[in-house]
């Protein structure tokens, strides 16, 4: 295409400038070939002539459309070149807000310097499982990728992260990691990926520093590999580490910090554990203050400190180790404050006693002497002696800061090597991903070794990206089958053999660091002669000689070759090592092992960074000299090696590449330097893949994609029904030109700039379809604009003539009113005067009326009450006689009963003769208490006397007193009398000289007073009249405040109803929050059930390993069982508490702490059982072992004795403790002998039969013990007898073994004599055991006699009571009892004659038994009662039938009917709508009723909710039977069989609806049927007959509610499951309305098509699917409330899966999307009116999305616009507003871009809304549940039991 077709006028251009490095401009005027300057207008305002180059007459690059700026992929931009790209990261970068953006297989990362909400995990859960062009570019997207590529192609991956230091490399990394870690998962318990993630704050603390460029920088480079197994989850992980820089160590420069765990250190040096270290502020040492800056802002050292320790921990690092790593790091603060003194020039010292010096020894354990010694001297060794030398203070100083640095480097490859140890796995890796976080280019005004060896890593690096891009694009070339030519592109291989090639910079570096007087200046001048002038990217500068330059890939860099042969060396004195080798620290060391060995896979320079080599060097067995020799390696052929390995497992695996620039210098945040970033482009390599992305075909359509966004170019009569041939045709017309473009199998592909000029013709073609609409809009508006105007006209000309008319019948109106109006007036004056006659007339009336009517009621109401006074007086004399009759009857009956109970006594004193006994026994001791009686009336007599005594003395005393006391009142009387007499005349006469000075003082004080009168009067009068006006303004003001009043009070009630409005809403909010959370612990605690019972069948399966020889029957359905039932246990026991818990915290969906807590409780238990395991499998054997060692020697018998012994005692003392216990007992009757005390009911009474119960238990208990003790004895004496024989021979043969060994006949003789005497002994022993067990048997065998007789005599009563009638049944059994009584009274009585206290207690038990006969009787009197009147109305209702079947049936039929031989059939049972089963049949039960059944055939064909009303009807028949056990056995067997089926087929959603429905009706049965009130008011009177009786199962019932809540959460899971693919590809991508959204172009991430095509899912597929879920809970018989959730929960996963996904795709914001949004959510609303669902309150839950959509559409310019979207989106919280703002992206031209000081006005206006700043929307939040009591209608005695459900053993009641 000719250039003249695109630098046309208002072309804009990019031209360079040396401050903003490109400015755009506008070309005023058409390019024509031959033109040596361009006019241009620049953006500021300005006008320019830019001159073109004479040479080269290139032209300025051409400007992007607006359309394509912002995108998220570089490849996508039609030009492709260096301004094109700096302004499309700009744009993102600030306008946006986007740090992420793809430039083809790169993701180029720019550090915000500010912390952004995009890594949580909401977002990690968004990009699993996308494809990496769906979404925005992340970090996340990159790893996702190499996921899915190491899942798919079974092939490792690499993420290669580079860029300069405070780039945000490491923060990539780490994010990275951690993406890997949540998706993936750990395979074992061991929490790998915690691990995985903990070892980042390790290495930042001990690898990163503070530097001027980044406040966290990492000063090595490292390479993580993380393993994964064959499932693709993290087993393990291995950690490279490469250049540390070690010279941080001792040197720090301005501004800057050393590694963070020195101030750690020192920040917790006030820890008890760190008193040992001697440490204290940073200031304090030299190694850290060197910068001048110990403190980072925002930084707290100290609890950094705790997170290294934990991560440690976390690690297996233990807190020896870590004291040890602490104490190490310490020492080299101490280190270097060592100071010198120099003697002379040569040699130095050290002051003696040196304090850090000695702490460094201390904390070493090293000696002090050695080590002051050697770090003043060197040893030298020559061919035939070693000499010590001292050396200088220089040279001391620079030999101890080389050995902090190799010490420090040995502990960071040992920490290194430790996390490795910690992270390795020892299953098998089957892949792994690795993540290399390298630095980026560097060149500095001073470069050395350490810039050197890094740039030639990056060389490394560049080419093996080069060649990766390259071998991209050529496959994509040949997929499409396009011809292509060799891509020119630049290959930095010669820079590289410049570098590493034989004679190249490292082996001449290597060759002169061997030479005896190499130096710096030498190897430079072997550099100039090797290179200079021979090869073309090695210079040497003009004014230095100890310099080099090399042209490197991204630009010159001048290197210093000072210092280069030192830090290539890495010198240390070798005494210094051998001084810390020999330490007595153990630590110590283990760092320096690898010295000896060559095992390290770490080196340290002396003054640079530390390269790490995985390539051990094997010992030799030569010569100590040539071994050291051997291992002794220059740093740069260690670096080498290590970097050939990397590349080399790069190569292997499949890069990603992530680019990190730097926007600016000064860490500001948001802010773009042009020049800093095109640096980083240069040097990273964006720009070369851009180059080469140019230089072939870089803009990429597929064919449906190109004929959607292009079809407005094409006629009608172009458009074919082969898409690809229509896009040649179209083509060919619009680009002559065949070498632009080329096609593909499935795409086009174009050179740069086609799409720009293709856009530009569609922009045109638009244009030009604008102005015509417009020109006919415009024509059309004016012409209604002119019908406007003359319907206007004629309209006021209506009106007019309408008002003159109106005028003229208001004249007529009023002349007619007037008339009517005096007809009116004079008739109402006559009517009034008429009734005013009339009104009197009726008063008059009125007052006699009521005057005849009071006298007529006066004589009636004492008529009335005369009545009522006969009526009281008749029934008082009726009542009298009835009373005095019922009196006569009472008496005699109670004579008549007297008689009768006379008799009955006698009858029982006949059959109780024991009890007359028992009053002889006791006479002594009536006698006794009538004594004291006695005693007690005499004292009481005696007490009396004196009382009366006392008495009289006191009334005789109190006489005499009282007559004193009156003589001596008296004559006090007289002589005050007389006193005051003599006063009075006194205070007379003062009182009158008074009276006189008084008068003349009143006298003059008259006159003042009417002077003043006077005065006060005029006064008053002023006063009156003031008051009065302040009394008019006081009122003006009291009206005012009582208007505010009312006005306040009024505001009052507003807001006291606002306030009480949005407090009921919180408590709402409260209350569903407080729900939401009990059942997301619900939900936690069946996923931690399911994961308990996993591993209780894994411990089955590896505890019942089939042993040889023996095989297990099948017993699955037990062994699940017994697991379902203890889980049950664990929900019911566990889940109150939880419940009771809720209220006192508030908290979101999941809390995280608790989640751990109950995770490591799981662990815990896990643990103990595998402990408790193995300790019974060692009492197993313990138990064998004794078994076998009993068998092998006799059994010791005098321990079993013992026992009995003691059992014995222990019975006795028990026996004396119930004795004590009834001597209590009678004291306290004897003490409190009243009747009311004894009484039934009285305290004495109550405590007496409390006691009674408790040692008739324990005496029954008692006898169980002696009848087991007998027993075991019986036995033993059994077992015994055999084994004397066999112990006896073996003894003998043993003795004569011994004998034989015996030589002297006196040691024979007294073993023979001992023998003799055991002997005796064992006879003795023998033979009182065996007159005892003798004894015991003979009683045995007499009370088993016994027993024997009685069970006959039982047998035989029992028969003869079968025989009787049911009402003697009663009555002969109570008579057999109470002869069988008095038989054991005897008994007792006989057996008691001795021990009267025993005889007391059998009475007393005695009378508690018949008290409970007494009882037993009434009850069993109350049934019998009961049961005749059932039997009554059953008998009347089968009356009732067969009257009604009788009726129905004619005579003649009865007659007429032939009799044949058929079955009769019974007649149809009136059911009570129970199931009866046997307890054996209850597996078979659940396994038909739950386990086996297909809900599919009981949904299409049965009643809905048929299995719980069988289970239902089942615990009726239990219930009825009183059985506890069966309904706690079978509840517990349903419960854990449905979450047994719901375990096996979970996923499937028709089983889970089904069991849903089924449980909850199950629920609604439980509460209908429970007989309490609030549920029996929904029932009718048939069903309340059927109410539970005998059990109360509410806390069954709440175990069914959390049992349905889980299945809720499962049935959510599995729609959302389902849901899920859906929701972005119909609701988002799919065009439900074709043509509204252009397709724009795309880069080299591919998104998906929004075309539908055959394998896509449309919003069709996701109303079918909600169809078919709906359909499904319908069929089931799903509780419509129920239904509503579910719906509700669905529309909320589609509303938050579509915003989610619309906040992380740029490309869907834009007006068309909005508007496919708004229809989509249309169709869904009507979808909820079809079902009669728009109450469900699911249309609440599309909020979100709706106001996303809206934002999309409404217009963003103004502030008024501003206010209106702040109004408008209250359900979108401000983050999502913004967000969207940003990424709001035209498609077509028309459409302006949002300011970005719009999106601040946005911000300004929110920001005082208080919402979350979480930006994306929790789509796996459930809202809590709830289940309305729903009754059910059906009666349960018509329900019929299908014979497909094969429950023909059960049978309805």
């Amino acid at each position: 295409m000719a250039a003249s077709e695109l630098y046309t006028k208002f072309a804009r251009v990019w031209i360079p400038d040396p401050e903003e490095v490109w400015k755009s401009a506008e070309l005023l005027k058409d390019y024509k070939p031959g033109d040596k300057v361009l006019l241009l207008h620049l953006e500021d305002g300005k006008d320019l002539e830019y001159r073109l180059d004479p040479k080269t007459k290139e032209l300025p690059h051409l400007r992007n459309p607006d359309i394509l700026v912002g995108e998220n992929d570089l490849t996508a931009l039609s030009y492709l070149h260096e301004p094109a790209v700096l302004h499309n990261l700009r744009v993102r970068f600030i306008d946006s807000k986007l740090i992420y953006t793809y430039c083809g297989i790169v993701l180029v990362a720019i550090n915000p310097y500010e912390q952004l909400p995009i890594y949580g995990e909401d977002i990690i859960n968004a990009y699993s499982g996308q494809n990496m062009g769906d979404m925005d570019p992340h970090i996340f997207a990159v790893a996702e990728e190499a996921y899915k590529q190491m899942a798919r192609d079974e092939r490792n991956q690499s993420i290669i992260v580079s860029g300069e230091s405070g780039a945000g490399k490491t923060v990539s990394a780490k994010y990275a990691m951690r993406y890997f870690a949540t998706v993936s998962g750990s395979a074992s318990e061991a929490n790998v990926e915690e691990k995985v993630l903990a070892s980042n704050p390790i290495m930042e603390s001990i690898g990163n520093a503070k530097t001027t460029r980044n406040d966290n920088s990492s000063r090595f480079g490292k390479y993580i590999e993380i393993g994964f197994d064959k499932r693709y989850r993290i087993i393990g992980a291995n950690m490279r580490t490469y250049l540390l820089e070690k010279s941080r160590v001792v040197f720090q420069a301005e501004e800057e910090r050393n590694y963070h765990i020195f101030y750690q250190l020192c920040a917790s040096a006030k820890l008890p554990e760190f008193n040992m270290l001697r440490l204290g502020n940073a200031n304090n040492f030299n190694y850290t203050k060197q910068g001048g800056s110990p403190m980072i802002e925002g930084v707290d050292d100290a609890k950094e400190m705790a997170h290294t320790r934990q991560a440690c921990t976390l690690l297996g690092i233990s807190d020896s180790y870590q004291m040890g790593i602490f104490r190490i790091l310490a020492g080299i603060l101490h280190l270097g404050n060592v100071g010198f003194t120099s003697r002379d020039s040569d040699s130095c010292t050290i002051p003696p006693k040196h304090e850090p010096l000695s702490i460094f020894c201390d904390l070493m354990g090293v000696d002090y002497d050695e080590m002051c010694h050697w770090l003043c001297h060197r040893k030298l060794a020559t061919a035939t002696e070693t000499y010590i030398k001292p050396i200088s203070k220089l040279q001391a100083t620079n030999a101890r800061d080389a050995l902090a640095k190799h010490i420090y480097a040995k502990l960071f490859n040992w920490i290194v090597d430790h996390v490795n140890q910690a992270l390795h796995s020892a299953v098998k890796q089957h892949s792994f991903i690795g993540v290399l976080d390298i630095y980026g280019f560097e060149t500095f005004e001073i470069n050395s070794f350490e810039q050197f060896c890094i740039n030639y890593a990056n060389e490394k690096l560049q080419q093996q990206f080069n060649m990766h891009v390259f071998k991209l694009e050529q496959e994509e070339y040949m997929k499409e089958q396009i011809p292509w030519t060799l891509i020119d592109f630049y290959d930095n291989q010669p820079c590289i053999n410049l570098i590493e090639s034989k004679l190249g910079i490292l082996d001449l570096l290597d060759e002169e660091c061997k030479m005896p007087k190499g130096t710096d200046d030498t190897w430079a001048q072997k550099l100039y002669n090797t290179h200079l002038n021979k090869c073309a990217l090695f210079e040497k500068p003009r004014l230095s000689n100890k310099a080099f330059i090399i042209q490197h890939f991204a630009d010159k860099v001048e290197y210093q070759c000072e210092g280069f042969l030192e830090k290539n060396k890495d010198t240390v004195f070798e005494e210094q090592i051998k001084v810390l080798k020999s330490s007595k620290f153990k630590m110590l060391p283990e760092l320096f092992q690898d010295d000896e060995k060559a095992i390290s896979p770490t080196s340290a320079t002396s003054s640079g960074r530390t390269p790490l080599t995985r390539t051990p060097s094997k010992p030799t067995k030569g010569r100590p000299g040539q071994m050291a020799k051997e291992h002794k390696k220059t740093v740069g052929h260690q670096f080498r090696n290590s970097l050939h390995l990397l590349m080399e497992t790069l190569n292997a695996t499949t890069p990603h590449y992530v680019r990190c620039i730097k926007p600016n210098d000064f860490k500001f945040p948001f802010t773009f330097d042009e020049k800093r970033a095109v640096q980083q482009l240069r040097a990273c390599g964006v720009l070369e893949t851009i180059r080469i992305s140019a230089a072939g075909f870089p803009s990429r359509w597929t064919y449906q994609e190109f004929f959607s966004r292009y079809r407005v170019l094409m006629k009608q009569k172009d458009v074919l029904s082969d898409r690809k041939q229509t896009c040649k045709n179209v083509l060919e017309k619009l680009i002559l030109d065949k070498d632009k473009y080329q096609f593909g199998k499935t795409k086009i592909f174009f050179r740069a700039g086609q799409v720009a000029y293709l856009e530009k013709l569609r922009a045109d073609k638009l244009r030009a379809a604008c102005i015509r609409i417009q020109k006919t809009i415009r024509g059309w508006l004016l012409r209604k604009k002119y019908l406007r105007m003359r319907k206007a006209a004629i309209t006021v000309q209506r009106y007019v003539r309408g008002h003159q008319a109106r005028c003229y019948a208001k004249f007529l109106r009023r002349t007619k009113a007037a008339t009517i109006i005096q007809k009116y007036w004079r008739m109402y004056t006559v009517r009034r005067r008429y009734k005013i006659r009339r009104t009197a007339t009726i008063v008059l009336q009125s007052y006699l009326r009521g005057y005849l009517a009071r006298n007529r009621y006066r004589k009636i109401l004492r008529e009335h009450k005369a009545v009522i006074i006969q009526k009281w007086v008749r029934g008082w004399l009726a009542r009298t006689y009835y009373k005095r009759s019922m009196h006569a009857i009472i008496y005699l009956q109670c004579c008549f009963r007297r008689m009768m109970a006379k008799r009955e006594l006698k009858k029982l004193k006949i059959e109780a003769r024991s009890v007359e006994r028992y009053k002889k026994l006791h006479i002594g001791m009536e006698n006794k208490i009538m004594q004291l009686q006695r005693k007690v009336d005499e004292q009481n007599k005696d007490y009396k006397c004196l009382m009366e005594k006392l008495t009289n003395l006191e009334g005789i005393y109190n006489t005499e007193t009282e007559k004193l006391r009156s003589d001596l009142e008296r004559l006090q009387l007289s002589e005050e009398e007389a006193r005051i007499a003599t006063g009075r005349v006194l205070s007379l006469q003062e009182e009158i000289a008074k009276l006189r000075k008084d008068l003349e003082q009143t006298q003059s004080e008259k006159k003042s007073i009417e002077e003043r009168a006077d005065r006060y009067k005029q006064e008053t009068e002023q006063l009156v009249s003031d008051l009065k006006e302040e009394n008019s303004l006081l009122k003006q003001e009291k009206e005012a405040l009582n208007h505010l009043i009312v006005e306040q009070a009024k505001e009052m009630t507003e807001t006291m109803e606002k306030k009480l409005v949005e407090e009921t809403k919180q408590l709402e909010l409260d209350l569903n929050d407080e729900r939401l959370r009990y059942q997301n612990l619900l939900n936690e605690f069946s996923r931690l059930e399911e994961r308990y019972d996993d591993l209780k069948e894994e411990m089955t399966l590896m505890v019942n390993v089939p042993k040889p020889g023996h095989k297990r029957t099948d017993s699955t359905h037990s062994s699940n069982e017994s697991e379902y039932t203890f889980s049950s246990e664990i929900a019911e026991t566990e889940d109150i508490p939880s419940r009771t818990e809720e209220p006192s915290e508030k908290k979101v969906p999941l809390d995280m702490s608790l989640f751990l807590k109950l995770q490591k409780r799981v662990t815990e238990l896990e643990q103990e059982k595998q402990v408790m395991q193995d300790e019974l499998d060692r009492k197993e054997e313990q138990v064998l072992r004794s078994k076998a060692k009993e068998e092998e020697r006799p059994q010791i018998r005098g321990a079993e004795l013992e026992y009995e012994s003691l059992k014995r005692q222990e019975l006795e003392s028990e026996n004396k403790k119930l004795k004590n216990e009834l001597n209590e007992l009678r004291k306290a009757l004897s003490e409190k002998s009243a009747p009311e005390m004894t009484a039934p009911g009285a305290p004495a009474y109550r405590v007496l039969m409390e006691q009674l119960t408790s040692v008739s238990e324990e005496l029954d208990v008692r006898k169980e013990e002696v009848l087991i003790l007998r027993s075991q004895l019986v036995s033993q004496k059994e077992a015994i007898q055999p084994k004397d024989d066999k112990n006896t021979m073996t003894d003998s043969t043993i003795l004569l073994e011994d004998v034989q060994k015996m030589k002297d006949k006196g040691e024979i003789a007294q073993a023979y004599i001992g023998l003799k005497e055991t002997n005796r002994l064992l006879e003795s022993q023998l033979q009182s055991q065996k007159r005892s067990h003798e004894n015991e048997a003979e009683a045995l065998r007499g009370e088993i006699q016994s027993l024997k007789e009685e069970n006959n005599r039982q047998q035989q009563l029992l028969a003869q009571n079968l025989q009787l009638p049911p009402e003697a049944r009663i009555e002969a059994s109570l008579q057999h009892e109470i002869t069988r009584l008095t038989n054991e009274n005897l008994y007792f009585e006989e057996l008691y004659a001795d021990d009267p206290e025993k005889y007391q207690s059998y009475r007393i038990s005695l009378y508690k038994r018949m008290i409970d006969l007494m009882e037993q009787l009434e009850k069993q009197d109350k049934t019998v009662r009961k049961l005749k009147k059932q039997l009554k109305v059953f008998a009347k209702k089968i009356g009732e039938l067969e009257v009604g079947q009788m009726e129905n049936i004619s005579p003649g039929q009865i007659i007429d009917e032939p009799i044949r031989p058929v079955n009769i059939p019974r007649k149809e049972k009136d059911f009570q709508g129970m199931l009866e089963y046997k307890k054996e049949d209850e597996q078979k039960l659940v396994k038909n009723l739950i386990l086996e059944l297909k809900p599919r055939g009981v949904a299409v064909n049965l009643i809905p909710g048929l299995p719980a009303y069988i289970l239902f009807m089942c615990v009726r028949h239990a219930d009825y039977l009183n059985d506890d056990q069966k309904v706690r056995s079978l509840l517990t067997s349903t419960i854990n069989s449905i979450k047994k089926v719901l375990k096996k087929r979970g996923d499937d959603f028709e089983t889970v609806s089904f069991w849903l429905s089924n449980t909850c009706r199950f629920l609604h049965c439980l509460k209908q049927y429970s007989g309490e009130e609030g549920f029996m008011k929904h029932n009718t009177s048939r069903q309340n007959e059927h109410c539970l009786t005998n059990f109360d199962l509410a806390e069954y019932r709440q175990v069914l509610s959390d049992l349905a809540i889980q299945i809720y959460q499962q049935l959510v899971r599995v729609l959302e499951n389902i849901l899920q693919p859906m929701i972005v590809s119909g609701m988002l991508e799919h065009e439900t309305i074709q043509g509204v959204s252009g397709v724009k172009p795309t880069g080299l991430r591919k998104r998906t098509s929004s075309i539908a095509d055959e394998g896509t899912y449309t919003l069709d597929s996701i109303l079918r699917q909600l169809n078919s879920f709906h359909s499904v809970m319908c069929q089931h018989g799903m509780d419509p409330e129920l239904i509503k959730q579910v719906v509700k929960q669905m529309f909320y996963i589609v509303g938050a899966v579509t915003l989610n996904n619309l906040l992380l795709r740029k490309d869907m914001c834009s007006w068309s999307k909005g508007m496919q949004i708004r229809y989509n959510v249309s169709q869904l609303e009507e979808w909820l009116r079809d079902k009669n669902l728009m109450n469900s309150g699911a249309k609440e839950t599309l909020e979100p999305l709706i106001q996303a959509a809206q934002l999309l559409q409404v217009k963003k310019k103004t502030d008024d616009d501003a206010e209106a979207i702040c109004s408008m989106c209250n359900a979108l919280t401000t983050a999502q507003i913004v967000k969207v703002l940003n990424l709001y992206t035209p498609v077509n031209e028309f459409e302006e871009r949002v300011s970005v000081s719009f999106i601040r006005t946005i911000q300004m206006r929110l920001r005082d809304r208080k919402d979350s700043p979480q930006l994306l929307m929790d789509a796996k939040h459930i809202f809590p549940v709830t289940f309305p009591f729903n009754p059910s209608s059906l009666a349960l005695e018509t329900i019929q039991i299908p014979a497909s459900l094969g429950l023909g053993f059960i049978s309805r009641v």
